[in-house]
Parts: C-alpha cells; structure tokens; sequence
C-alpha cells in the first residue's frame, strides 16, 4: 500500500545534525541505522532526564520488531546487533543494574550519548536505580569531536565541509584540532579555511611555535597587533 504522506501538524522525533553529519555516512550494517533511528523515536517518548530504555523494551517495540524481521538474522538478531555495533561506534551508552538479590540477572539500560547520559552513568546511578560499573569504557575525558566542534562554532555542516573534516580529523591529533578552533575563536574567525591553515602551518613548523593571530592575512595582522599593542609603539 503506497503512504499517503505526512498530514499537518504530525509530530516529529529530533535526531542530532551530528547524526546525519559525522555518522550516518560510517554506518555499513543497516541493523545499527534501524535500531540507532528507533531508539531516537523511542526515547523521544519517555519521560524524564535523561531517558533510556531497557533490551526487554527495545524487543518488545513492534515497529522495530517487524523493520528488523526483514534484514538477515531475524529480528531478535538485528536488534543485539543493531544495539551492539551502535554501543561500539559511541552514538549510544550502555549500563547494567546491579541485581538486588543474587537470584535476579542484571537488566540492560540503553542511552543516546550525550552529555547529561554519561554523567548519570558515571556516577553509578540512574533515576534511582543502582548500576554496575559500565562493561564500556567510557569517554569521560576525550575531546570533542571535528563535528561537533564546528556545529558549535561555526555553523551547519555541508556535505563538502563534512569530507574536508573528515581527512583533517584523520590528519591531526584531536588536541591540535581544539586549539585550532580555540584559536580561532579567540581571533573572531569563525571559519573553517582559518582552522584549516592554522593546523597545516602546525604541521609544517610544529605546534610550538603557534602564534594566535599568525593565520590572519598580512594586513589584517599588522592592524590587529597594532591595536592589542598600541600603547607599546612609538610613532
């Protein structure tokens, strides 16, 4: 039966620019895109901060149990390999409970990853329920990403952006990529082409000797030293 489209007014689920932008172009099994968008609808309905759900909810899901059903594996399958691959790519946390009793087994939570999920995880607590300590290391003290740093500084990623981020995170350590942006920031040249420079001339002459405002064009420096040292100048 051909879909009628979506009437006025239908209520939509929010998903991450970063989503589309930096991850959606890695994903190779379509058993982590299916349960990876799933699980952004389906925690768009719970309550609380922040949300997550248990396995037994995701495989009780009938939307997700019949998308599942029809890729290689069964649904059951698909949705622990969806679950997996996504828990290993870090778009999504996971935690078990600590059983009460020594007859129970511990209970999978599922969380998207975002800041307030790693915190709760952290802390050995969610909503009240006590955790076991996280099988997954996680990232309490990596850098942001190349994606998220230029969504939050620069602007809306564009597929051609998102390839030239994409070489430059391959080409750069992370930390080098923060100050780059950092530096950035602080000259109020909130683009990518300055970014870009101010890394290609790290790695030319080495990090230590970056110097904030070097990238900018000649003049533009010139005026700019001048103003920070005025008072320093003798005309």
């Amino acid at each position: 039966m051909r879909f009628a489209g979506f009437p006025a007014g239908a209520r939509a689920t929010v998903i991450p620019n970063l989503f589309f932008s930096a991850v959606l172009g890695e994903i190779e099994d379509p058993a982590e895109l299916v349960v990876s968008c799933y699980l952004f609808f389906a925690l768009g309905r719970r309550r609380g901060y922040p949300r997550f759900m248990t396995r037994e909810d995701l495989l009780a899901e009938a939307p997700l149990r019949r998308a599942a059903a029809r890729l290689e594996g069964g649904a059951e399958e698909v949705i622990r390999r969806g679950l997996e691959a996504a828990v290993n790519r870090g778009t999504v946390l996971r935690a078990r409970t600590t059983p009460v009793k020594v007859s129970e087994s511990a209970v999978e939570l599922y969380l998207i990853h975002t800041e307030a999920a790693r915190e709760a995880l952290l802390s050995g607590r969610l909503a009240g329920i006590e955790l076991s300590p996280a099988p997954e290391p996680l990232p309490d003290d990596l850098p942001p990403s190349i994606y998220a740093l230029y969504e939050e500084n620069i602007g809306t990623i564009s597929p051609l952006i998102a390839h030239e981020l994409r070489e430059a995170e391959a080409s750069y350590p992370p930390g080098w990529i923060v100050a780059a942006f950092r530096e950035a920031v602080a000259m109020n040249k909130r683009n990518w082409r300055y970014i870009a420079r101010i890394l290609e001339r790290w790695r030319a002459e080495g990090r230590t000797d970056a110097t904030a405002g070097r990238d900018l064009p000649g003049a533009a420096r010139h005026r700019d030293l001048e103003g920070r040292y005025r008072g320093l100048v003798r005309r």
